[in-house]
């Protein structure tokens, strides 16, 4: 996952806390006191977290159907 390193718009340090975040959050605990639990208290270093995305599971399938559609050209012009 490519979290940013820093929140662009006030430069606090936020990825340190992004594992701890994502654990929490998986475990049942609510987004919103585990973020002041980690002492993240601006709303844009907030919405770095909240809103990062796993953009590498939404790749993936796209990756997959390019590679199987490359095979059946491949074998077609065998």
């Amino acid at each position: 996952m490519l979290i940013p390193v820093r929140c662009f718009t006030c430069g606090n340090l936020i990825a340190d806390k992004y594992d701890d975040y994502q654990n929490k959050v998986r475990s049942g605990e609510d987004p919103a006191k585990v973020l002041d639990s980690l002492g993240i208290s601006r709303y844009c270093c907030r919405r770095m977290l909240l809103t990062s995305l796993e953009t590498i599971q939404q790749i993936i399938p796209f990756y997959e159907a390019i590679q199987r559609r490359n095979q059946e050209v491949q074998s077609e012009l065998e």
